[in-house]
């Protein structure tokens, strides 16, 4: 009996030893610069929320939060390099559900696996897009009516713009067509911000845009909103009826994201950076900066992020799959 008692102590310290090292690290944690990387083009949503919250969240500890802009391949090659960063908690990934939950649907091979390669801190923020036209176009639209009247009596002369295959800009746009039975073309561009200025240009007829990039042209006129793709009417734009209001029942859209650093990063250094964001969430010049992009904040316990992306994974499987979209 002694024995065992003696196993069971020793094991005991063994344990005690081995977190110390880890305790350590989120006392020191953070010593230098850390780096958020934005898996999307500069001016964009993602990008602009990697600047809210790498401000707050550096002023929250104390220490310099850079973002670095890392686009392409519908986000895998920010992604990518997120996932080979150093586990020590010193580069982290503001991740969107656009790039989590399409990818796996859409390329045969990614270099990176989400369960495998990353560990969640806390969702941060969800928003709903807008269906926006061109008041200036020569094309007679005013309504999501009149847009879907034009399409049918004119097939393939109607062009939406928005980020690469697999964007959920794309997808909402491809969901459009079917329900509404239109043959429209995507024209894509590098992102939901460059796919917005174009409309404003003149280059396309629609797009399905995130909320930040949208709300300045809406603001000035330049641009009309149609209709969001939440189901309940968005808080930034009141007046704006929902696509189920305007007769497209179940139709709903939303992007979350979330902030995640690699498998590895010990345990302390996650639970520091998930506290401190719990308090940059709720802060009032957060709310607002939140509220200007038509984003809704959001903070969680880590293990809600993977529980939310399993839910969602299947949704955003069969809606790939219904829209028949082959893999690369």
């Amino acid at each position: 009996m002694q024995f065992k008692h003696a196993i069971i102590a020793l094991r005991s310290v063994i344990l005690a030893l081995l977190f110390v090292p880890l305790i350590a690290a989120a006392q020191n944690y953070p010593n230098h610069t850390i780096k958020i990387i934005a898996p999307f083009p500069a001016g964009g949503t993602s990008d602009l929320l990697s600047r809210i919250i790498a401000q707050r969240l550096g002023d929250a500890l104390g220490q310099t939060i850079i973002v670095e802009n890392k686009p392409g391949a519908n986000g895998t090659i920010g992604f990518e390099a997120a996932a080979k960063a150093p586990a020590d908690g010193y580069t982290l990934l503001l991740a969107t559900s656009s790039i989590v939950l399409n990818n796996p649907f859409l390329y045969k091979k990614l270099p990176y696996d989400w369960f495998k390669d990353f560990s969640p801190i806390s969702m941060v923020g969800t928003a709903s897009q807008v269906l926006v036209i061109n008041p200036s176009s020569p094309i007679p639209i005013k309504t999501i009516n009149d847009l879907v009247s034009f399409a049918k009596a004119n097939p393939g002369q109607i062009n939406y713009g928005a980020g690469a295959k697999g964007n959920t800009a794309q997808l909402t746009s491809e969901k459009f067509k079917t329900v509404a039975g239109i043959d429209v073309a995507h024209i894509p561009y590098k992102g939901n911000g460059q796919a917005t200025a174009a409309l404003v240009a003149g280059e396309v007829q629609f797009v399905f845009s995130d909320m930040a990039p949208a709300i300045p042209f809406i603001s000035s006129k330049k641009l009309t909103p149609l209709a969001v793709t939440s189901l309940q009417r968005s808080i930034s734009l009141p007046d704006v009826p929902t696509m189920v209001e305007l007769g497209f029942p179940g139709f709903e859209a939303v992007v979350w994201w979330a902030l995640v650093a690699q498998k590895g990063v010990p345990e302390p250094i996650i639970q520091k950076i998930n506290a401190t964001l719990e308090k940059v969430m709720s802060s009032p010049d957060v709310k607002e900066s939140y509220f200007k992009l038509g984003v809704t904040p959001l903070y969680s316990a880590p293990a809600k992020v993977n529980e939310i992306t399993r839910k969602d994974l299947k949704a955003a499987g069969d809606q790939i799959k219904k829209l028949n979209i082959p893999k690369e």
